[in-house]
């Protein structure tokens, strides 16, 4: 076992890294600041990616209507109840894209957020194609004295994945990117999608290389979920074989010996996604939870005495 791990996890988990940055638990709060996409406003194309449902996820104190500074009220008090041991809170800009706007806007929403108490930083979700020098010059003046991560949305490394699940960008963007965040001493997360449309196993699986020579700080795994009302559904529908979805034991298992090939310096933030099963068109996972997952695949990791990175190469 690496010993970088902390004792409880075979992999460096999202939690033992807050621990370690900031000595206590730091829980994330979601806002909803009405950002749109360029592949839904018609800058590139309509209708936004096609598995793309934000009601799925979005906690339901999240209001664009609602001023940031309601939202990240509104939440510190929902966390209050479930993770009482939290009293520091990073503000997450999650729907869409929350770069794509003039940079006035930006500072004007980002510094609302940073006003807020016990806010000591900003989780910021959007795509490749929607940051460029001066916005990430900004941030970077921001991470003096805040800490400020960039998630990207990468999905795939495979750019024919890309176009047909109307990303409208392509992984050599998701790169540069990535890199010329991490250039500037920022934060840098990564988001990916196991069962997308055209991809089998192995090729999942031999994306590993790739991902792990990313200058990442922390990383993301969603298992590909059918959710209702989405373009994704309608194709899943006709195409159902072009979809190589996972039972929760063969995602196990995948997960594993995809970690075990992954980058040992990554924190995972987070394994697989949870979608309420009212949102599901296609085959779910039940109400299995986030934590019942990590303690499943903890579980199996300790069985095969294995750990993340066990057999990466650089």
């Amino acid at each position: 076992m690496n010993n970088a791990f902390s004792s409880r996890h075979r992999f460096n988990s999202y939690s033992d890294y807050f621990r370690k940055e900031f000595g206590e638990r730091v829980q994330k709060i979601s806002v909803d600041a009405g950002f749109t996409c360029p592949n839904r406003d018609g800058t590139l194309a309509r209708g936004g990616c096609t598995y793309c449902n934000n009601d799925a996820f979005n906690p339901s104190y999240c209001n664009p209507q609602k001023s940031v500074t309601q939202q990240v009220a509104e939440g510190i008090e929902f966390h209050k109840v479930r993770y009482r041991r939290s009293s520091r809170y990073l503000v997450y800009f999650q729907p869409y894209s929350n770069t794509y706007a003039s940079l006035e806007k930006l500072k004007s929403l980002y510094e609302e957020a940073l006003r807020q108490e016990d806010v000591i930083g900003l989780v910021i979700g959007t795509r490749p194609d929607c940051v460029d020098g001066e916005k990430l010059d900004y941030l970077q003046q921001l991470a003096q004295k805040y800490y400020i991560i960039i998630e990207y949305g990468v999905e795939s490394i495979y750019n024919k994945t890309l176009e047909r699940i109307n990303r409208q960008h392509s992984f050599e963007q998701s790169v540069e990117a990535i890199e010329e965040t991490a250039r500037r001493g920022l934060h840098v997360g990564a988001h990916f999608i196991f069962g997308l449309p055209g991809e089998s196993r192995e090729m999942m699986m031999r994306s590993v290389a790739k991902v792990s020579q990313l200058p990442l700080t922390t990383i993301k795994f969603h298992q590909l979920q059918i959710v209702t009302g989405t373009a994704m559904a309608h194709d899943y529908q006709k195409h159902p074989e072009d979809y190589p979805l996972f039972s929760f034991e063969e995602y196990v298992d995948f997960i594993i010996r995809y970690t075990e090939r992954l980058n040992p310096d990554f924190i995972i933030e987070r394994f697989a996604g949870e979608v309420p099963p009212r949102y599901l068109s296609g085959p779910g996972w039940g109400l299995i939870r986030n934590d019942q997952i990590n303690v499943a695949i903890g579980k199996e990791m300790e069985k095969r005495d294995t750990s993340q990175g066990k057999f990466y190469r650089k």
